[in-house]
């Protein structure tokens, strides 16, 4: 048996509000971010969800339960909090100026400072754009690719023995993680460039059995559901 996974992006959070770096670090959510999950959950009120999941940061925990009180037609009654889908770690680049550690990693990757993320990561491939970020880190523990792609890893697997059985789930998760989850699982990926980054309350879509996982629709945003 298939099961439906609906893969929220967080609100809009004052980090991203004030264009800081939010990985790991969290900051709380706007209230813009709050006013436009409400549009997501009131689209998806007539949804039912078998059980809704959560990363453990709190922005994603109050973007949940957003869903959660919004939705009609599921009996949740607690969410659960999966760690292992918790945003991209950026070392010390956590909370720092989001343009500046742009540079920071293009001049380390010997490119142009002045290019956007999505160049950098067209002119590196995914991959190297990782181990580029870990290597520009003064301190070295932003998560390189292989760090990222076991816990990815890790974190389907987890999802795969939660939701067993279960028709559709609900889960929270962040910006930078859901596109990496889309780089390595989506068909509209090629696996090494990069895609569109998830607008906050955006929903993706995948599809997880025994012994496969596939994302179907990705980025759908408000306007669509």
């Amino acid at each position: 048996m298939a099961t439906e996974v609906y893969l929220i992006r967080h609100g809009e959070t004052m980090f991203n509000q004030l264009n800081k770096m939010q990985g790991w670090c969290d900051s709380p959510l706007t209230d813009k971010g709050i006013d436009d999950l409400k549009i997501t959950a009131n689209k998806l009120a007539m949804t039912h969800f078998n059980w809704m999941f959560s990363s453990d940061l709190k922005r994603a925990i109050d973007t949940a339960h957003l869903m959660q009180n919004a939705n009609r037609v599921s009996q949740i009654s607690k969410i659960k909090k999966l760690p292992e889908f918790r945003e991209v770690f950026f070392g010390s680049f956590e909370g720092d100026d989001i343009d500046r550690t742009w540079a920071a990693i293009a001049r380390t990757a010997n490119l142009p400072t002045d290019l956007t993320v999505e160049e950098i990561v067209n002119r590196l491939g995914i991959y190297d754009f990782r181990e580029a970020t870990k290597r520009a880190d003064p301190r070295h523990l932003a998560e390189d690719a292989a760090q990222l792609d076991f816990r990815v890893q890790r974190a389907v697997e987890r999802l795969r023995d939660e939701s067993r059985g279960m028709e559709r789930v609900l889960l929270v998760s962040h910006g930078d993680f859901i596109k990496t989850l889309a780089i390595k699982y989506w068909p509209g990926s090629d696996h090494i460039h990069d895609i569109e980054f998830p607008g906050n309350g955006s929903v993706t879509i995948g599809k997880l059995t025994a012994d496969n996982f596939v994302i179907t629709d990705y980025n759908i945003p408000q306007s669509e559901l």
